[in-house]
């Protein structure tokens, strides 16, 4: 792509980084998976759209839910290119990432209501549980944590 013009409006890779509040080395990340999109000044200077920032805020956003960068990566692919992400975008992805957030909660939940009882029939081999894995039956079922990881 050849070089464009800066507008007063791009921000060079430092101010995004600041204005978002991540490390420069994270935007590079960022961009090199395809998550954000920089361009090249003349003089070969990266900028990015201010729409950029709002991207990086769903980002962040997404991932203090837990939510994996590839899930993220095609939420975004879905948003029209060239405009600010709405508030309209960002409940529709969250809708889709509500329903994992609730799954996950209720395996956590799981997890620690059994943290104290035992390690989870089988993660450690222990093949003989005798409250909550009488003769190993769980290790029938296959190996890991038969009981917390229903996968």
């Amino acid at each position: 792509m050849p070089p464009r013009k800066p507008v007063a409006a791009d921000l060079s890779v430092g101010a995004l980084a600041s204005r978002a509040g991540v490390p420069v080395s994270t935007l590079h990340y960022y961009e090199s998976i395809g998550l954000i999109a920089a361009w090249r000044t003349a003089a070969n200077h990266r900028r990015y759209d201010r729409t950029t920032l709002r991207r990086v805020a769903i980002i962040k956003a997404a991932q203090r839910l837990g939510v994996p960068l590839a899930e993220i990566g095609q939420a975004l692919d879905a948003l029209p290119k060239g405009r600010t992400a709405t508030a309209a975008d960002w409940a529709a992805m969250s809708r889709v990432w509500a329903g994992e957030l609730t799954d996950r909660i209720e395996r956590l939940t799981k997890l620690r209501d059994q943290l104290d009882h035992c390690i989870g029939c089988g993660c450690l081999s222990v093949s003989d549980c005798p409250l909550h894995n009488p003769g190993d039956q769980l290790g029938d079922e296959g190996s890991g944590p038969r009981r917390l990881d229903p996968d």
